[in-house]
């Protein structure tokens, strides 16, 4: 059909559904080959994608407003636009245009593997006009195009999951499994994409991460409590399948339990860490579950009691040199640290020589985070449950006294087999900012570093050659006409974008730190032209370089 804008006999309308999630979809071979083809040619892509709808639209969904995309997709008739439509705006349209939109799969191809269903009466609204006899189709999950790049080249996927309030128009439901969002994009960021024997994808959903790993391991498991997520997972297994990548093993249960006894080179986890009062006023609603909640995210316990057990235990399923990278939300109780929560969580990991980094990125009060995470679920201040559901938020809260909440990563390795036995390095920082490069190489490779510090005294230090990272500057702050600066920093450009205050030793140091001498020479250097006593120099500065090496600023 013409790519161009013509009139068609149907609407964009939002699909009025039950409140029952229709079936996920199934994994025919032939019939998936067919889908990947028909959105091969399409082309069914985020480049194509954004080229049809232009800026503004662009920008309007993001922020989920779906209404500038309806308006450039009204009466296309070409393959891109319907499949956009059906599939991720949610009308209604009729069974020829899904035929010509997926010649090789067709209507009746896509029914049988559940990606649409038909549609009742009355659904697309008063404007999804068809044809006499004509019979008009909805889909039964969002299938939406995913881009993106690692070290194995260029991805182009289709990610498939339950539909959105944009193409519902009403809250999503407990069991609702969750498209690629902010955490996912997030996540699959900061995990380390070199090769690795086996992976453990740990709360799979619909297995983003799991395809991720697929490229850079040879085994890789992904779990999930949700069996629908795990039907979910497969079949985006089966439609983005690569040849060379790992097959996916998908096993059901909570937590850890399903892979009891077994160890992995890499664990990644977006565990479902929403703090959710457990008696809610929709503890009986269908809207959010039998435990009013949502599975994808909540975690089913009280407070952030969820985080703490899988941190408890994950450090027996680190193998030697293995590593786990996690997203994580924990409560910060009035009075204490913020990282007072993940730092006693991580003691037993410590006394298992294990290795830990708490990142806080961002922090929210009570009110905030009850605000966040009810119109995640769909209800908003204009639903009738919102007072109550905001109500019961602040009482579970303030019954433990919380005054914040942290969300962050958090980092763990064991270190390889061979080195000295020693007890764990804790690190823990509040970093907010993020730099140039590639975040993940940048997490890895400061992990790693804790690791070989423990292993080098200040003798050896001293003899070591640290060179300053390209992309550290020097920042210096002057009240206007003075000679001596009020300020110095170190900034850094890539990675987390620290900025780390330096008196004048500390900058002259770094400054001359090229590789040409070793550190003591360095340091005796510098001591000699600001007259400062060489031992006082290296009992304040060591330490202040062990931090520098250790988030990259300096390499060894």
């Amino acid at each position: 059909m013409s790519g161009r804008p013509g009139r068609a006999r149907w609407g964009t309308i939002v699909a009025m559904q039950t409140d029952v999630l229709d079936a996920p979809p199934r994994v025919i071979p032939p019939l998936v080959s067919a889908l990947r083809a028909d959105l091969l040619a399409a082309p069914y892509t985020i480049a194509a994608t954004e080229d049809l709808y232009g800026p503004l639209a662009v920008a309007a969904l993001r922020r989920e407003n779906p209404v500038p995309a309806r308006r450039v997709l009204r009466g296309r008739t070409d393959p891109l636009a319907v499949l956009l439509s059906v599939l991720t705006l949610g009308a209604a349209v009729p069974r020829p245009l899904i035929d010509a939109a997926l010649p090789s799969l067709g209507a009746e191809g896509a029914l049988e593997l559940g990606i649409l269903v038909p549609a009742s009466d009355g659904e697309g609204g008063a404007d999804a006009d068809a044809a006499d006899g004509e019979s008009l189709l909805r889909a039964a999950i969002d299938l939406s195009p995913y881009s993106a790049q690692d070290d194995a080249g260029e991805i182009d996927w289709w990610i498939a999951s339950d539909l959105s309030e944009i193409a519902t128009g009403r809250p999503l439901r407990g069991e609702h499994v969750l498209g690629v969002g902010g955490a996912s994009l997030t996540l699959a960021r900061i995990t380390p994409r070199d090769a690795v024997g086996s992976v453990l994808d740990l709360g799979c959903g619909g297995g983003i991460q799991a395809l991720h790993a697929a490229r850079h391991a040879r085994r890789v498991v992904a779990t999930d409590l949700s069996e629908r997520a795990l039907a979910v997972a497969a079949f985006n297994a089966a439609l983005n399948a690569e040849e060379g990548a790992a097959p996916i093993e998908l096993r059901h249960g909570s937590l850890l339990e399903p892979v009891a006894g077994e160890t992995f080179d890499l664990v990644v986890s977006n565990p479902p860490f929403v703090i959710t009062p457990r008696d809610t006023a929709l503890a009986h609603d269908r809207t959010a579950g039998a435990e009013g909640s949502w599975t994808y995210r909540d975690g089913g316990r009280a407070g952030d009691t969820l985080l703490a057990e899988l941190l408890g235990a994950l450090p027996s399923h680190l193998a030697p040199g293995g590593r786990a990278v996690m997203l994580g939300n924990w409560e910060v109780p009035d009075g204490e640290a913020t990282d007072a929560h993940p730092r006693a969580w991580l003691d037993p990991a410590l006394e298992d020589g294990v290795d830990a980094w708490v990142i806080l990125r961002e922090t929210e009060d009570p009110a905030q985070y009850a605000e966040t995470w009810g119109r995640d679920g769909g209800v908003t201040d204009r639903d009738p449950r919102w007072q109550d559901m905001q109500e019961a938020w602040l009482d579970d809260f303030a019954a433990r006294g919380v005054e914040g909440l942290g969300f962050g990563y958090l980092l763990l390795r064991r270190p390889e087999r061979g080195t000295a036995p020693r007890p764990g390095i804790l690190r823990s920082e509040e970093a907010t900012g993020t730099g140039s490069g590639t975040l993940s190489s940048h997490l890895t490779a400061s992990l790693a570093m804790i690791d070989v510090l423990a292993g080098i005294d200040d003798d050896a230090l001293a003899a070591s050659r640290p060179v300053r990272a390209a992309d550290v500057v020097e920042r210096r702050h002057l009240t206007p006409g003075a000679w001596d600066p009020t300020l110095i920093e170190l900034v850094q450009g890539a990675g987390l974008a620290r900025a780390v205050r330096a008196d004048q030793l500390l900058a002259a140091t770094v400054g001359a730190l090229d590789g040409t001498l070793t550190l003591g020479q360095t340091v005796s250097a510098v001591c000699a032209l600001t007259d400062t006593d060489p031992d006082q120099a290296r009992e304040t500065l060591f330490p202040q370089i062990r931090e520098l090496v250790t988030t990259g600023m300096l390499s060894l």
